[in-house]
C-alpha cells in the first residue's frame, strides 16, 4: 500500500493535538452558516496536515476545509477535514474525527479517519480492504433493514426551512423501516457503517472533505456509497467543487436499494 504509512502518521499526529485541546478550546460560528463551527484545533491540525502534504507530495493539489484550495494542476488531490464534528468537539462531546482522503482524478483511492477519543484509526486503499487499528473490517452482511441501526445527520436550513421539512419526512419514512435511528452528525457514524455496527449513514448536507476519505473505507469494507438518488458521487473537477454540498448515502449492500427508495 503506497499511502498507508503517510496517512497513518498524519492521523496519529493529529489525534495527539485533538486530545490535547479537547475540552480546552473556544469556538466561533463561521460567517454565513450557523451550522459551521471553528476552533483553534481545526486550524492547528489543518496546518500540520497541509504542511506535511506539501513537504512529501509538493506537486499534489490540496483541499482543506479551513484554508481552502492549493491547485497545482495535479491528477492527485488530497481532501482533508482537520476536525469533523467540530460542534461536538467544541461542546466537549467525543464523537468527532480527523479525515484524510486522496483522489486520483475523480476516483477516491485512499482514505483515513481518526477517532481520537476512542484511540481508533481507520484506513483503506483502493483494492486492499479496510482496517481499524490494523484489524480488517467489513460492513453489515444482514438482509433485514428492520434489524439495523441507521444514522442520519441533519443540519438546520435557516435559508430555506422547507428543506428541513422535506428531510423530516424522509426521516419519518426511514424510522418505520429500521430498528432505531442514531445521529452524531460526524464521521463517527460513517465508521460505524464501515465496521458493520450501523446498517447505513445518510446526510443531505456534506462537503467534499466529509466524504472522500470515508468513501474509500466504506467501499473497501464492502459497502455502497452514492448520492441520495443512488448515483455515483461526482468528483469531476474536484478543485472547483470545494464549496458545493453533496448528498451522501453509505450503506450495507443488502439494504441499499430499500434505502434509496426512500431518499430518491
Amino acid at each position: 500500500m503506497v499511502y498507508k504509512d503517510f496517512i497513518l502518521g498524519l492521523l496519529k499526529k493529529s489525534s495527539l493535538i485533538a486530545k490535547e485541546k479537547f475540552g480546552h478550546v473556544s469556538s466561533t460560528i463561521k460567517q454565513g452558516d450557523n451550522n459551521q463551527v471553528l476552533t483553534e484545533a481545526d486550524l492547528e491540525i489543518g496546518r500540520v496536515l497541509v504542511e506535511q502534504i506539501k513537504k512529501d507530495y509538493p506537486d499534489h493539489n490540496i483541499i482543506d476545509e479551513e484554508s481552502g484550495v492549493i491547485d497545482n494542476g495535479s491528477e492527485f488531490t488530497w481532501v482533508i477535514d482537520p476536525v469533523d464534528g467540530t460542534s461536538n468537539f467544541a461542546a466537549g462531546i467525543h464523537m468527532y474525527g480527523v479525515i484524510i482522503g486522496l483522489l486520483k482524478d475523480d476516483l477516491p483511492i485512499a482514505g483515513g479517519v481518526a477517532l481520537p477519543a476512542f484511540d481508533e484509526i481507520y484506513f483503506a486503499e483502493k483494492g486492499y480492504g479496510a482496517y481499524r487499528n490494523e484489524t480488517k473490517i467489513s460492513v453489515n452482511k444482514g438482509v433485514d433493514l428492520i434489524k439495523m441501526l441507521v444514522a442520519y445527520g441533519i443540519d438546520s436550513h435557516l435559508e430555506d426551512t422547507k428543506i428541513t421539512e422535506k428531510e423530516l419526512r424522509i426521516i419519518g419514512q426511514l424510522v418505520n423501516k429500521i430498528q432505531n435511528l442514531r445521529c452524531t452528525n460526524s464521521v463517527y457514524d460513517a465508521m460505524m457503517v464501515a465496521e458493520g455496527k450501523f446498517g447505513a449513514y445518510l446526510n443531505r448536507s456534506m462537503r467534499i472533505w466529509d466524504i472522500v476519505g470515508p468513501q474509500v473505507i466504506i467501499e473497501e469494507a464492502g459497502g455502497v456509497v452514492t448520492d441520495f438518488t443512488g448515483n455515483k458521487i461526482d468528483y469531476t473537477d474536484a478543485i472547483l467543487k470545494w464549496k458545493e454540498h453533496f448528498t451522501f448515502i453509505s450503506s450495507a449492500p443488502n439494504v441499499f436499494k430499500e434505502i434509496v427508495k426512500i431518499t430518491s
